[in-house]
């Protein structure tokens, strides 16, 4: 059974970014005893075993010349039952990467090959027979291409197959001829040009270029999104519910004589003699229209383009490029699918939470979420509240918001404890998904969120029609009203919208609309209502998720970012 594995290789191999690709978020730097060379350590998960594994300082061979390759020497020579050594080579450069990897088979030391770069091989016309090489060293080979996660999954499986090669000692001059007469019999070149899809994936992979054409694709993404969801809602929805569904329900206001406390439970509050879906707050009335006619719009057009651009290969590739950033708040890469589903809707950014694999990340993806991703229906509103003013109230809220999700997951990575293994994804080609995988994937998408969310929204809008109708309302702005005049500068009323907006966000930031806030109180008003508390269907699935000790801690995080928030706006905008 293996308990640690030395990553061993050549400076510039990629031996790092196979450590990332290993071990995940949580590394531990340290020093060598006696030197001030740095050696990283961390742990990965096989099955159920927890293994160590360090990254040694690169070397060229294992006659040290520096101190760096000293105490790389020095750990692989203490031959340690338990241990493996990955040997890390560039396929790039594959003769100048067999020296090391000869002397440590030399040294009788368990050893699998990675061979990494194999992408960039291919690139340069450069062609490596893997299989031959394994029976020629006598120990496994695996191709892998770190950076996008390729083959790693087979170098995790295949590490148990790592072993010790009988290898004769042999003299320096002796190593560069057996070393030559592998690479005639393994290697061959032919001269080859990228092709326009080679081009675009390799640009999609490198900082700057990957960056433009990422804010790009989620700039047109969201466009889309929201004009297929404001579709949806004209032309579909809408007229279904006020063609159809309210005629029906009007009836049945009639027979229920119009008031009463069935009649409050059902239909809910008349608003000017009539049923409004958005305010009446009934289990028939609002529940529903919430679910089918305002969520599930966005929520069918993000499905549509979030499978359209996983399918076409984009999101990995996305995941990659922010994996350095996602570190720094203790998740990976990977974690920005459910920050995405955010933006059309909590509820499903939340359950897509799953893909990420210890309850550490979960924990602190969730909560970032909750408080930094506002979701379609609570920024139609904020356009609309703030659109009349200036477009930099806009910007200064989605600054706001940005600014408190990197700074909270800074902290957050700090302070919770837990583990984070990292999460392993391979990165395909580019290409053009078939239409009937992408409907399947689609309806297959949208029912589940169905069946999870019909039951919380339901509940939800039960409880604020109970609130409502034994006037709760008036004790908790009573409570909360000095609080929040003193701290936020905000007047007494707008404490029922800032409440309500626990249970329904668009509608929350409705209210506010009649209480003639001046632009400071409406631009603190929206960033409140975006960080406090979300609303009930993401906060149940917050329970349901997290469990009851993790959403305790959520919520208390959640309150004091308000508070220190709200006050720090207050004092800091002038007007």
């Amino acid at each position: 059974m293996i308990k640690k594995i030395f990553l061993v290789g050549n400076p510039n191999v990629g031996k790092s970014v196979v450590f990332s690709r290993l071990t995940g978020v949580q590394v531990i730097s340290s020093n060598y005893p006696g030197t001030t060379v740095e050696v990283l350590k961390g742990y990965m998960k096989s099955g159920e075993e927890r293994i160590e594994v360090i990254d040694l300082p690169g070397a060229y061979s294992l006659d040290p010349s520096s101190p760096a390759e000293e105490a790389a020497v020095s750990l692989l020579k203490r031959k340690e039952e338990e241990a493996c050594v990955i040997s890390v080579l560039d396929s790039t450069n594959l003769e100048r990467n067999l020296y090391l990897t000869l002397q440590l088979l030399e040294e009788g030391l368990r050893v699998i090959v990675c061979l990494n770069m194999c992408d960039d091989a291919v690139h340069r016309g450069v062609h490596i027979d893997a299989q031959l090489l394994e029976s020629l060293l006598g120990v496994p080979v695996v191709s892998t291409c770190a950076v996008t996660g390729a083959g790693i999954k087979m170098l995790i499986q295949r590490l148990d197959e790592s072993r010790i090669a009988p290898s004769p000692r042999l003299s320096h001059t002796q190593r560069w001829q057996r070393i030559g007469t592998i690479i005639e019999q393994v290697q061959h070149l032919e001269h080859r040009h990228h092709t326009l899809r080679e081009m675009l994936e390799d640009a999609s992979l490198r900082p700057f270029t990957g960056i433009v054409m990422a804010v790009g694709v989620i700039i047109v993404s969201f466009k889309v999104v929201r004009t297929v969801g404001e579709f949806l809602i004209s032309n579909v929805f809408d007229p279904l519910f006020m063609r159809y569904y309210l005629p029906a329900l009007e009836r049945l206001s009639s027979l229920l004589g119009r008031q009463g406390f069935v009649h409050h439970v059902l239909i809910g509050d008349l608003i000017n003699g009539s049923i409004d879906f958005k305010q009446s707050l009934g289990v028939l009335t609002t529940a529903p229209y919430i679910e089918l006619a305002m969520v599930l719009p966005y929520i069918i057009s993000f499905y549509l383009v979030l499978s359209l651009l996983e399918d076409v290969g984009f999101l990995p590739r996305l995941a990659m490029l922010l994996d350095s950033l996602m570190h720094r708040l203790g998740l990976h890469g990977f974690a920005i699918i459910p920050v995405l589903l955010g933006f059309g809707c909590n509820v499903p950014g939340i359950l897509a939470t799953r893909i990420l694999e210890s309850k550490r990340e979960r924990f602190i993806a969730a909560t970032l979420i909750s408080i930094g991703v506002p979701c379609v229906p609570l920024q139609a509103m904020i356009f609309s509240l703030l659109g009349g003013l200036s477009g930099y109230y806009i910007m200064g809220v989605y600054l706001v918001l940005f600014s408190l999700w990197l700074i909270l997951g800074v902290v957050l990575n700090r302070l919770v404890k837990g583990y984070s293994p990292e999460f392993l994804v391979e990165i395909p080609p580019y290409r053009i998904p078939p239409f009937f995988a992408l409907a399947r994937k689609l309806v297959f998408r949208v029912k589940h969120f169905l069946f999870e969310a019909a039951p919380v929204v339901l509940a939800g809008v039960l409880l604020v029609n109970l609130f409502v109708y034994l006037r709760a309302f008036d004790f908790i702005t009573n409570l909360s009203a000095p609080l929040v005049q003193g701290l936020f500068g905000l007047p007494k009323e707008a404490v029922v919208a800032l409440v309500l907006g626990f249970f329904r966000k668009d509608v929350a930031a409705g209210m506010l609309l009649p209480l003639a806030l001046s632009a400071k109180q409406l631009f603190i008003s929206c960033v409140l209502l975006s960080i406090s508390f979300p609303c009930i269907a993401t906060f149940v699935i917050l329970f349901k998720e997290l469990g009851f000790r993790a959403l305790l801690k959520a919520t208390a995080i959640m309150v004091v970012t308000a508070l220190i928030t709200g006050t720090f706006l207050n004092l800091a905008i002038v007007r």
